[in-house]
């Protein structure tokens, strides 16, 4: 889960060991193609996703997909809940948000 009150950008100013522990941790969750993409199909979608349609979406197995989402949820950048047979997920649009400022970098044009 992000640290609470992160983060100027990068900037700005220098991340705590802290900070800078809880965003590795978001951020490796986001290295892998599987998971980005499952974020991206899960904060595209209006209000939340169910898993039934996650699984749908790849060609990988249940329990493969279920443990890509277990990451993503541990990072914190995803909440879900059980409702009956089915999981549903949802963006943390807050901890994404503090992801994106972070790497705000105001007056960096992209090379």
């Amino acid at each position: 889960m992000i640290a609470e009150g992160c983060c100027a950008p990068l900037v700005a100013a220098p991340l705590t060991a802290e900070q800078a522990v809880d965003l590795a941790r978001a951020f490796k969750a986001l290295g892998d193609p599987v998971r980005l993409r499952l974020l991206s199909l899960i904060t595209s979608a209006e209000g939340e996703s169910c898993v039934c349609d996650l699984t749908a979406a790849f060609d990988l197995t249940g329990p493969t997909i279920s443990h890509h989402l277990k990451v993503l949820r541990e990072a914190g950048l995803v909440d879900s809940e059980r409702r009956g047979t089915w999981v549903y997920y949802r963006p943390r649009v807050k901890d994404l948000g503090q992801l994106s400022a972070l790497l705000a970098t105001p007056g960096l044009a992209p090379a």
